[in-house]
């Protein structure tokens, strides 16, 4: 895992993170005039507030990831259920009962701990500086270059916002069993075009799902013998599903949503569409309906054309919401509001 406050007082853990950190300053100070990525985020944003931010988030990804190789897909995940639900604005990680972290659908995310461990280095360097919300996008975008995929250049400035309900999750997130307009609609909602939604879609290549999230795919008979509903499943791909996920099978059981490169970021994903092993009726129905057909089979057979619109897909989905200059405020702890 990467250092904790505790591991901080170490001395040569701290010479090396500020050493690293002084190195920063002197790159981006120098690049700080970059650009703005849209009219509220801009990129190297903490240039000269906390230069190491952006290397801090990584190499507390990275050496989580090390220890534990599930940990990309989890924080790709949570990305997606906070920018989602209330925008960008880290809203998913406040405790309590009724916030958006007690709906069950967040409460096994996973990934909590590692934003809370870049929180606390960052916190320690930069206090009041960093928002939880950009350690999310931070996160993910990390977690998808450790897994092989593109390095994505992203604005910060995000603001962590008040605001978190476990009622807004259920109507803000999509669902397995989600039909295609029901995909778009939500998509559209936030932004987000149908091109964006193929190419998010994408980030199934990694990470995993509990067999519940995909039991609406099966019928169980008198006897108890799971049979597919859809007939499309490819039949091994199914009878091995079946296998992994009986009606007796335990709820932490879980199933990788690639089983050909599970903790590869690439393009196996589409394949496994065009194969008929999608593993959620939202994934299939991306290969099924007309719309969405093509573009699946140009992901496929082009890994580059991919990672391109994955980028660009990826910059729209993280600037979803967004809260920025007053708005929200940047946490102490990514747990409670200050």
């Amino acid at each position: 895992m990467a250092p904790t406050l505790d591991q901080l007082h170490n001395p040569l853990i701290l010479l090396n993170t500020v050493v690293v950190v002084l190195l920063m300053s002197i790159f981006l100070i120098s690049s700080s005039s970059s650009s703005s990525a849209s009219s509220s985020l801009f990129f190297n944003f903490y240039a000269t507030s906390c230069p190491g931010a952006e290397f801090m988030v990584k190499n507390t990804v990275r050496s989580a990831s090390n220890t534990d190789p599930t940990l990309p897909g989890k924080l790709l995940r949570l990305l997606f259920h906070d920018c989602m639900v209330e925008g960008c604005d880290g809203s998913v990680l406040l405790d309590g009962n009724k916030t958006e972290k007690s709906d069950p659908a967040n409460a096994s995310l996973g990934g909590f701990s590692v934003v809370e461990t870049a929180k606390d280095m960052l916190e320690f360097f930069c206090p009041g500086t960093v928002s939880c919300a950009d350690i999310i996008a931070l996160a993910a975008r990390d977690a998808v270059e450790i897994s092989g995929g593109p390095n994505v250049e992203v604005p910060t400035g995000r603001r962590d916002g008040k605001v978190s309900l476990a009622s807004n999750v259920r109507s803000n997130i999509v669902d397995t069993s989600f039909t295609m307009d029901q995909m778009l609609e939500l998509f559209s909602s936030k932004g987000l075009s149908l091109d964006d939604l193929v190419a998010l879609s994408g980030a199934h290549t990694i990470g995993s799902a509990h067999c519940s999230a995909f039991s609406d795919r099966f019928q169980e008979d008198s006897n108890g013998k799971l049979t597919p509903i859809d007939k499309s499943l490819d039949k091994v791909f199914a009878s091995e599903l079946m296998k992994r996920c009986p009606t007796s099978a335990s709820s932490s059981v879980t199933v990788k949503n690639d089983p050909e490169t599970s903790f590869l970021f690439d393009n196996q994903y589409y394949r496994n569409l065009i194969a008929h092993k999608g593993l959620f009726q939202s994934d299939s129905v991306l290969l099924s309906d007309g719309r969405t057909e093509k573009i699946v089979e140009e992901f496929a057979n082009n890994q580059d054309r991919f990672f391109q619109k994955w980028e660009d897909s990826f910059l729209k989905l993280t600037s979803v919401g967004v809260k920025t200059g007053d708005e929200g405020e940047i946490r102490r702890s990514c747990t409670v509001i200050n």
